[in-house]
């Protein structure tokens, strides 16, 4: 059915409208307010010793994280995929959990089993400290990243089916042969594009990790938090630098998922 120009005109016009002003305008605001006194301004606040900190503990959150996710991701998938087994519709179920629990719920449950009075409250006894420190922050982005790589890389097996597989197996490859050969080289676009999601959330958490750090700056701020921190202290070009910082991220994740996603199709 064809659609008269007029009515066309007037959906683009509402949807641009709409991106504009939930999107574009108030990026465009936070970079005008990060650069308006200047490239040095904005230098000056991002080479500070708490934003390097920051930075730094960002990304190596994300670098324990992604690793972790990716290979239980894998593995989860290629049994929800491949596996026949009772219970495959709770595994499904919990794989989907960190998209309906609320990050901030998420903290609150590390904190109910890791904290002091916890159930696990003896490992903080014996010395090793989960909650408002590094090991807590790392285990709330893992359960709010969690779903990606399952859920990016399922719907891929189910496309290409285990043909290959089966072939592979009646001319001698073991397992792991016929995974490393066959199986990771037909799901490397789908398991790209999920880590590059896994990427993004990790580096843009903020509910679950606000509840389990301390937040004390240079030791357990992540980026996310020294924007807020920032923000309530009134230091607003500083916010607005480490939040620039953090879209520069999100940037990059952008272009890489575009990127993924086209190589994917064409696959």
């Amino acid at each position: 059915m064809k659609v008269d120009r007029g009515p066309r005109i007037a959906l683009r016009t509402v949807a641009l409208v709409y991106l504009g002003l939930l999107l574009v305008l108030p990026v465009g605001l936070i970079l005008y307010r990060t650069f308006e006194d200047g490239i040095g301004a904005f230098w000056d606040q991002i080479s500070t010793p708490a934003s390097i900190s920051a930075i730094s503990l960002t990304l190596e959150i994300v670098a324990i994280v992604v690793p972790l996710n990716v290979v239980f991701g894998v593995f989860v998938a290629l049994a929800l995929v491949r596996g026949r087994f009772r219970g495959r519709g709770i595994v499904q179920a919990i794989v989907d959990l960190p998209f309906a629990v609320s990050p901030v719920i998420v903290g609150v449950s590390l904190i109910l089993l890791w904290g002091t009075d916890g159930w696990f409250g003896g490992v903080a006894d014996a010395g090793f400290q989960i909650i408002f420190s590094l090991p807590g922050m790392v285990l709330a982005t893992i359960f709010v990243t969690l779903p990606f790589v399952v859920r990016e890389v399922e719907p891929v097996l189910h496309e290409i089916g285990n043909e290959q597989e089966q072939a592979a197996s009646t001319l001698g490859a073991d397992r792991w042969q016929t995974f490393w050969r066959i199986t990771l080289p037909s799901i490397r676009w789908g398991l790209a594009y999920g880590i590059v999601l896994t990427i993004a959330r990790a580096l843009g958490e903020f509910g679950a990790v606000s509840v389990v750090s301390a937040g004390a700056s240079g030791e357990s701020e992540t980026l996310t938090l020294l924007v807020a921190n920032r923000f309530e202290d009134l230091n607003l070009p500083g916010s607005y630098a480490a939040a620039t910082v953090l879209m520069g991220f999100a940037l990059v994740a952008l272009i890489l998922m575009s990127l993924f996603e086209y190589r994917s199709k064409r696959a």
